[in-house]
């Protein structure tokens, strides 16, 4: 991540999804093999409208679905397009970006805490 000093980089909404699915095929397989009901999505801006959010990871995590019940809707890994582009000055930088939020969004799905990751360095 860089500072942009207030210029948002450019992308349109198709081409950053293909970033995202490329992002997506570039994680080890161990670590996407084991998503269960899970779908990827791109969305502008988070629902308050701010840019401090890159991702959200919204369901049950793999550690407490004994709560979870057969036809639940998928759960959603949701990647913020603008939040990305407000922060990353290039597409390497982008790339990158996205690959931690992936990660970091996957990493909730299988329980992992934002302490965790933070003390893994992914948070």
């Amino acid at each position: 991540m860089s500072a942009n000093r207030g210029i948002m980089m450019e992308m349109d909404a198709e081409t950053f999804e293909q970033l995202v699915i490329d992002e997506l095929d570039a994680l080890p397989d161990d670590m996407v093999e084991g998503l269960d009901n899970v779908v990827f999505v791109v969305e502008d801006r988070s629902a308050d409208g701010g840019l401090d959010l890159f991702g959200l990871y919204d369901g049950w995590a793999l550690t407490e679905r004994d709560r979870y019940g057969g036809g639940e809707l998928p759960d959603r890994i949701i990647v913020y397009r603008e939040a990305h582009l407000a922060a990353c000055d290039d597409e390497g930088a982008l790339r990158d970006e996205v690959h931690t939020t992936l990660v970091h969004e996957i990493a909730h799905f299988y329980g992992i805490d934002d302490a965790r990751l933070h003390e893994l360095g992914w948070a």
